[in-house]
């Protein structure tokens, strides 16, 4: 069954928009740890129900985070609507709230200590690190790294303040949903970036997802695990390397404040970092 729901390419997250490539593998995996789960009393994904769905979310409550929680009721959803369809199509599995605390502070780094975690890393990883600290990626969008010429950026707003006041140069990654955004890396590490192209793209795949590479540079789940072992190493504790994302909007909310009202610098960080929704800005900012 997972394997179906890997492989359907009309899964939908609502009627009008197609699931990512990278939400399906999300899917997957989750759907794989519940299977392992569920194994011990006897079932198998195909015997789950829209209830059963639930009681097994609910006695997940106190192991797991809301966002893996979450995580793990979208899969079950998918499944039980577009593969077993026990669950009629515009209905929603219940809501199930986290019994974990959620976590003290924020996930953003400083750049005294993205610094301290890039030296305790190699140079390919250090590398990397640096980059998506000062450009805002995500670890798989290290792996799309292009100039705007071979890989055009798609149309999307974009307000005049857009990278003000951070000079460098202007590279293209595919984010999240296939969204080709533009993005800004410093002339100092653009220079080394270009030391690392290719003299040919090549084909990688992480998690089961395909990639066109024109920079050896590390990404994706080696790069972060990378960055977490050095973060644990040079501070002593981690917070992902999804937290210089965090780094990043916190960084440039305070640049653009200066010469821009708040509801404006929102707006402006979100077109940064290729969400375009100010709501997600904010929870950034946390």
């Amino acid at each position: 069954m997972i394997g179906r729901l890997v492989n359907l390419g009309a899964l939908r997250r609502n009627p009008d928009r197609p699931a990512s490539v990278r939400t399906v593998a999300n899917y997957r995996d989750c759907l794989l740890q519940i299977a392992r789960r569920i194994a011990g009393d006897g079932l198998e994904l195909r015997d789950v129900t829209p209830e059963s769905a639930v009681d097994y979310l609910r006695s997940r409550t106190g192991d797991l985070g809301q966002k893996a929680l979450d995580m793990h009721r979208q899969s079950l959803q998918a499944m039980l609507v577009h593969v077993s369809r026990r669950l009629p199509q515009g209905e929603r599995l219940t809501v199930v709230r986290s019994d974990r605390p959620r976590r003290k502070g924020g996930r953003a780094y400083t750049a005294q200590q993205v610094r301290m975690v890039a030296a305790a890393q190699r140079g390919r990883n250090a590398l990397s690190t640096l980059i998506v600290h000062a450009a805002g990626l995500r670890a798989h969008e290290l792996f799309t790294l292009a100039r705007p010429g071979e890989q055009p950026p798609d149309r999307r707003p974009a307000r005049p303040e857009k990278f003000a006041g951070r000079p460098g140069r202007d590279y293209t990654v595919i984010g999240k949903g296939g969204l080709i955004r533009l993005v800004r890396v410093p002339d100092d590490l653009a220079d080394r970036l270009e030391a690392v192209r290719r003299d040919e793209p090549v084909r990688v795949t992480d998690r089961g997802i395909h990639y066109t590479s024109r920079y050896d540079v590390a990404a994706g789940t080696a790069w972060g695990a990378s960055f977490t072992g050095a973060s644990k190493r040079a501070l002593g504790w981690t917070r992902g390397a999804h937290g210089m994302r965090h780094s990043y909007a916190q960084e440039r909310m305070r640049e653009l404040q200066r010469v821009l009202l708040r509801s404006d610098a929102l707006e402006v960080v979100s077109q940064e970092l290729g969400h375009f929704r100010r709501d997600i800005t904010l929870a950034y900012l946390k």
